[in-house]
C-alpha cells in the first residue's frame, strides 16, 4: 500500500471507531457528565466545604483535574477493550490482519478512536466542572499533553486487555480489580503529602499518580512530584505499551487460534 492508500485505510478505521461510540452517545458520553456532577456535589460541595484549603486551593478546585483525568482514563480504556474484543469475538479482525493494511495502522486506528472518546468525555466533564468552580488554566499545553498521553496509554492498555481476554467477563476484570483501585489511590481526592512516609513511597509505584499530578500542575500549577519526571514516566509507559501491543498483534497472540 502506498501512503495515500494507508491514509484512507486508517481514516476509514478511525471513522468507524468514532461512529461506533458517537452513535450511542447517550450511553458513552452522558453517563460521565452525570457521574461527574455527583462527584462535585458530594465530594466537592458537601464534604469539601468542611475541609481546609489544599496548597491554596479549595477542595473543589483541587479535585477537578483528577476527576477530569479519571473520566479520560475510564472512557479511553473501555472504548478500545470493548471495540477490539468485539472485533475478535465476531472474527472480523482477521479480515484486517490479512488485508494489506499494516498492523501498526490497525493498532493506531483503535487507539486513536479510544483517545478521541476519552478527550470528548474529558471536555464534557470540564464543562460540567465550570458549573461548580472557576476554570483553572495554569498551563494549557501541559494539560492537553497529559490528557492526550493518558488517553493513549489507557487505550493501549484496553487493547492488550482485549487481546488476552477469552470472554466478555474477562474484559471487566482489569477495570474492576486493577484500574479502579489504582485510579482512586492515585491522589484524585487527596495529596500524597497527607500520607505517612511508607504510603507515600508506595504511592510512587502507582503510575496514575504521575498522570494526576501532572494534570493538576497543568491546571493549578501545583504538584506533589516533579512534573518533568511525571511526563517522562507517562511517555515511557506509552512507548512500552505501544511496542508490546504491536508485538502481540504481529505475532497474532490471543487472536490466531
Amino acid at each position: 500500500m502506498n501512503a495515500r492508500e494507508q491514509f484512507i485505510a486508517f481514516k476509514t478505521l478511525l471513522f468507524k471507531e468514532v461512529r461506533r461510540f458517537m452513535r450511542i452517545w447517550v450511553q458513552t458520553v452522558v453517563p460521565a457528565a452525570i457521574t461527574t456532577s455527583l462527584y462535585f456535589v458530594i465530594f466537592g460541595k458537601m464534604i469539601g466545604s468542611q475541609l481546609a484549603n489544599i496548597n491554596g486551593y479549595s477542595y473543589m478546585e483541587y479535585i477537578v483535574p483528577g476527576i477530569i483525568l479519571m473520566a479520560i482514563i475510564n472512557n479511553s480504556y473501555s472504548n478500545v477493550v470493548s471495540s477490539f474484543y468485539s472485533a475478535k469475538f465476531q472474527h472480523h479482525v482477521e479480515e484486517m490482519l490479512v488485508s494489506p493494511m499494516p498492523n501498526y495502522l490497525i493498532l493506531l486506528g483503535f487507539v486513536c478512536g479510544g483517545v478521541l472518546r476519552g478527550l470528548i468525555v474529558g471536555l464534557v466533564v470540564t464543562l460540567v466542572s465550570l458549573i461548580f468552580t472557576a476554570p483553572a488554566t495554569y498551563n494549557i499545553a501541559i494539560s492537553l499533553t497529559v490528557a492526550v498521553l493518558t488517553a493513549m496509554l489507557f487505550s493501549l492498555a484496553g487493547f492488550l486487555n482485549a487481546v488476552f481476554a477469552n470472554s466478555f467477563d474477562d474484559i471487566s476484570i482489569i477495570p474492576t480489580f486493577v484500574l479502579t483501585p489504582l485510579t482512586y489511590l492515585g491522589g484524585i481526592f487527596y495529596s500524597i503529602d497527607m500520607l505517612p512516609d511508607f504510603w507515600q513511597q508506595v504511592s510512587h509505584l502507582n503510575p496514575i499518580m504521575y498522570m494526576i499530578n501532572a494534570m493538576r500542575y497543568g491546571m493549578l500549577g501545583i504538584s506533589d512530584i516533579d512534573v518533568s519526571y511525571a511526563l517522562f514516566i507517562i511517555v515511557l509507559f506509552v512507548c512500552s505499551l505501544f511496542a508490546l501491543s504491536l508485538y502481540v498483534l504481529n505475532k497474532g497472540i490471543g487472536i490466531r487460534s
